[in-house]
């Protein structure tokens, strides 16, 4: 049966309907933060009914660098990348006041994602993206970068924020320890990230710590030596109950799972059981927990798409067919997995390579790396246009 409704009823539905004003209104108090603090419990995951905050940093690169693309799918595409939560990584102190300009933008059902990423003689086994503070510089790390990343935290209590240290420093430690530069680095690598971690124990903060990944600590010789150099480090801040564990495949291009594993055929490939992160993690895990660490982790799938595509487990620059991996989600159906994320963000170059430019590595120069490719940071059209026609699930 049909009922038609009266002049004074729609009256009131009439007044009832929001107007312009209101719905612009409710749109600003979905975007402001929480009113009160977030607190962040050690062994909750922190992602879990949280969306991902998309940094207007990226989303702007790639606005400019589409700004004059005249293919509108194309360009529609690649505003939807823009669009994903991903990690913005702060590795110069000049780049330390973006902290407090992304928090103020973070909503109450969002947590904001940045990298700390500054150590002195940072990438100590690495040409293309060695830092701004050279060995000894630690004063400066602790009281430039750290503290003023740590006050603008503080100043932003009712914001949720994953943190990301330090990549590659703890595990070039562990397995490049026979490098003058690593060894150089050693004492500030470990002195660093320990102020790091204890600095930025805040209740509104869920820390993760670098470490590698399947093809590089998951080895057998190094997952004992691994969890142990973390746990050390770790320790030595006062075992920061806002660690929440570790970070892997940070800017890598392995596969959350894979059978066989990627290099499985390789003579050597008995000595490495962890032949994806799935299994790196399921193996570290263990020992990070035997070593008195916290084992959760996120996974960076952001270019990891595609597979089968370098020579080497060691060739980490520019790896030519990869894609935009699986969209950051705390969904990822492992219990110790808090979340895929978005570590590196895509079209920002890895390395330049040209031989004859400042700050060449040779990786960047191997058969499997993307040519021509820009300064490490630097962004890289092409290559973004590569990893979005490569994306797995597509845009």
């Amino acid at each position: 049966m049909m009922y038609s409704l009266g002049f004074a009823a729609l009256a009131a539905l009439a007044v009832a309907a929001p107007t312009e004003n209101e719905k612009a209104a409710a749109k600003i108090a979905a975007r402001a933060p929480c009113s009160s603090a977030v607190k962040l419990t050690a062994g909750s995951n922190p992602f879990s009914g949280k969306s991902f905050y998309a940094n207007e940093y990226y989303a702007g690169e790639i606005a400019t660098a589409f700004a004059d693309v005249s293919d509108a799918a194309l360009k529609a595409q690649a505003t939807k990348v823009g669009k994903v939560g991903s990690f913005l990584w702060i590795d110069t102190i000049s780049r330390v006041p973006l902290v407090a300009e992304t928090l103020g933008k973070v909503a109450c059902n969002e947590i904001a994602q940045i990298v700390v990423y500054d150590l002195p003689g940072r990438d100590c086994a690495a040409k293309a993206s060695n830092g701004e503070l050279a060995v000894g510089e630690i004063g400066r790390y602790k009281s430039e970068y750290i503290d003023p990343i740590a006050a603008a935290i503080k100043a932003n209590p009712n914001v949720a924020v994953a943190l990301l240290i330090e990549p590659d420093s703890l595990p070039n430690l562990v397995t490049n320890a026979n490098l003058t530069s690593c060894q150089d680095s050693k004492s500030g690598y470990e002195e660093g990230v320990a102020y790091a971690l204890k600095t930025l124990n805040l209740p509104n903060v869920a820390m993760y710590i670098d470490a590698g990944h399947g093809g590089w600590l998951g080895w057998d010789a190094n997952l004992k030596p691994g969890a142990e150099g973390l746990a050390k480090v770790y320790k030595a801040a006062g075992s920061p109950k806002q660690v929440f564990g570790i970070a892997t495949n940070v800017a890598g291009w392995n596969a959350w799972t894979q059978t066989p594993g990627e290099f499985s055929d390789r003579s050597d490939a008995k000595y490495n059981k962890c032949q994806d992160e799935k299994r790196y993690i399921d193996n570290f895990a263990p020992a990070l927990k035997t070593a008195g660490m916290p084992n959760h982790a996120i996974v960076d799938t952001g270019r990891n798409a595609v597979t089968g595509l370098r020579e080497e487990w060691g060739h980490w620059c520019n790896v030519i067919g990869a894609g935009f991996g699986v969209r950051p989600t705390s969904s990822t159906g492992h219990s110790l997995v808090d979340a895929f994320v978005w570590g590196k963000p895509g079209g920002e170059s890895d390395g330049v390579s040209d031989p004859d430019a400042p700050r060449y590595d040779s990786f960047c120069g191997n058969a499997d790396a993307f040519k021509p490719s820009p300064q490490a940071g630097q962004w890289n059209q092409e290559y973004f246009l590569a990893l979005l026609a490569n994306a797995v699930p597509k845009f």
